[in-house]
């Protein structure tokens, strides 16, 4: 086991980096950045979620590339959002004034500007006088691509071999070797705007007058505020569940409703680690876990969209491997090859840095049960499944009847020893216990008899091999004695009472084993290899699933006071990465769908608890 001590970066190398937890996101839906509370762009990728970044200083401040805009002098930082949107706003507190600086994505409807992804930044003295930078330094293809730069009717231009933007400025702006730089001075009550566009492809340069950019700031902030007047939630943890709302919205892909697990890759859940994955494509798992979030909280057109994105995109296949992959890319394209970046350092030295996804040919029969059971409350809160949908739960029920019982690579996506996993087979009875909920509640055809005795066998077969009598809880996988918080789902799932005597001594003993001052690790991989060096943090989806499985349990006070604890980890703007790390800090890819879907049903469920 590597040690923690090894593996911390230098201070030197600490100044260079901004944590992952010091950032907000903005996006138009197809594409996002991350601003950091230093008002930096240092993630960046035009023209969608998957494309080759232009600014990615997060993983290598040298080469990486960033947009840079803050007082010339020093400054307290304060960072939030403008309420009820994705307009991100970051505040300088100066000795000599305050600024601010508004970042945000214009979303529009008409498809050629959408096409533009226009990236504005608002500059606002709102006290004093203060000097500002800004520079703008892009480095295409993850830095692999040289560009040029030039001046062209009254705009920066950096072209590159497969990418053009353009800068246009309100204030002067010069050429600086491969940059661009700025330097201007606000009084009280005065501003700037910069605007980056992509151009090129029939897109012609245009400009941004400081007062179309306040009028694009007016209209991308009510159509967020449009969109968020929908949600029917009105708990007591509202703000929070809002964010994470606003959060799922900005990581749906707009073309074709597909939903990305986070829009980063390789921020690592070790810091001088190798658990560096690239997360900007469709997990079949988490988009469906976000679409019973969204519907959770009322929003319908997000699961008509990914229902959509399934229909139109994805063909079932016929192979040994299952109907379906366990990821696509935002198109539906089937073919993720992974690949180092040998040239990039990495987030604080975390090499590899990597893109693509070579989990895409894992089996995880998990992601049938997720898909099935979103399906299934689409079918009852949104809208009926058509009888195409019908004919395709109808295959892939009857692949799982065929196939629950192979062993497979898990929902952790291990790239060690395949295995029996409960949860896998969980899943599977979730998938044909749920389709059965609905041809029996619709009427619809279905091998009834196949399906209820496939589903039986399911749950005894995890009643007498998951079970460990010597541990008096439901174990990872066939064979063994080791814990796994994916467990959590048993009764999240319906598949046992969350009162059960064998659920409950479960439960003690995930508390006992995997749960640090409420959080909760996965698993301990010094007990259950999973092929890959280092530890981890506490994974922040299994903390949600741990605060609903004591409050179904009615173990309502202690739920309250996890999930209050859970909610201290989220960054200054209510975000949370994959994972949190041994002194509170943020790892892993960032924002993650997963933990943001999971606070959200944590506090629906919590909140009805309650009362």
């Amino acid at each position: 086991m590597t040690s923690c001590e090894s593996l911390r970066p230098s201070k030197a190398d600490a100044l260079r980096y901004t944590p992952i937890a010091e950032h907000g996101l903005i996006g138009d839906m197809r594409t996002a950045a991350l601003v950091g509370t230093n008002g930096t762009i240092d993630w960046y990728c035009c023209t969608r979620f998957d494309a080759p970044s232009v600014f990615a200083a997060i993983l290598d401040a040298d080469r990486g590339g960033s947009f840079e805009l803050a007082p010339d002098v020093p400054a307290r930082t304060k960072q939030f959002y403008f309420p009820d949107t994705n307009i991100l706003i970051t505040r300088f507190f100066a000795d000599n004034g305050v600024g601010e600086v508004q970042d945000f994505m214009p979303i529009v409807g008409d498809s050629r500007e959408a096409d533009r992804h226009r990236l504005i930044r608002r500059v606002l003295c709102v006290r004093g006088s203060l000097p500002f930078t800004a520079r703008v330094a892009p480095r295409f293809d993850y830095g692999r691509q040289a560009h040029t730069v030039s001046t062209q009717q009254h705009q920066t231009v950096f072209a590159s071999r497969d990418l053009t933007l353009a800068l246009t400025s309100s204030v002067p702006v010069g050429i600086d070797g491969p940059d661009a730089r700025s330097s201007f001075t606000l009084d009280e009550g005065e501003s700037a705007v910069f605007a980056l566009d992509r151009i090129g492809g029939g897109i012609e340069p245009r400009s941004c007058a400081v007062t179309e950019a306040e009028e694009l700031f007016g209209a991308t902030a009510r159509y967020w505020r449009t969109w968020l007047s929908q949600s029917r939630y009105r708990g007591r943890w509202r703000e929070m569940v809002h964010r994470s709302a606003l959060t799922l919205k900005l990581l749906t892909y707009a073309p074709t409703g597909a939903i990305v697990a986070a829009p980063t890759t390789s921020l690592p859940e070790q810091i001088g680690g190798e658990r560096n994955w690239d997360y900007r494509y469709v997990w079949v798992r988490d988009a469906a876990f976000c679409i019973y979030a969204l519907l959770r909280l009322g929003f319908t057109d997000e699961a008509r969209a990914f229902v959509h994105f399934l229909s139109e995109n994805i063909c079932l296949g016929q192979g040994s491997g299952g109907p379906l992959q366990i990821m696509y890319g935002i198109d539906g394209r089937s073919e993720l090859p992974e690949e180092e970046l040998p040239h990039l350092e990495g987030h604080l030295g975390s090499a590899p840095v990597r893109i693509g996804n070579n989990a895409v040919t894992q089996l995880q029969l998990d992601i049938y049960g997720a898909l099935i059971d979103s399906l299934y409350l689409y079918d009852k809160w949104g809208e009926p499944l058509s009888s195409d949908h019908w004919d395709t739960v109808g295959k892939i029920v009857d692949w799982v009847c065929a196939n629950w019982d192979q062993p497979d690579e898990g929902i952790w996506e291990t790239r060690g020893k395949i295995q029996n996993f409960l949860y896998s087979q969980l899943m599977c009875w979730v998938a044909i216990e749920r389709a059965i909920r609905i041809a029996s509640h619709r009427g619809l055809p279905a091998d009834l008899p196949r399906w209820a005795g496939t589903r039986d066998a399911i749950y005894r077969r995890i009643m007498q091999r998951g079970w460990s009598a010597e541990r008096k809880a439901f174990v990872q996988h066939e064979g063994d004695d080791v814990l796994d918080a994916a467990v959590l789902m048993m009764p999240l799932a319906k598949f046992i009472s969350p009162t059960d005597p064998k659920w409950l001594t479960t439960l003690d003993a995930l508390g006992d084993e995997l749960v640090s001052d409420s959080l909760v690790y996965r698993y301990d991989p010094r007990n259950s290899p999973d092929g890959l060096r280092g530890e981890e943090g506490t994974f922040s989806i299994c903390s949600f699933w741990y605060v609903e499985a004591l409050s179904r349990a009615g173990r309502t006070d202690e739920a309250r006071l996890a999930f209050e604890k859970m909610l201290t980890y989220a960054n200054h703007l209510g975000l949370f990465a994959e994972e949190i790390g041994r002194t509170g800090e943020q790892i892993g890819n960032f924002p993650q769908a997963f933990t943001h879907l999971a606070l959200i049903s944590a506090a629906f469920n919590l909140d009805r608890t309650l009362g």
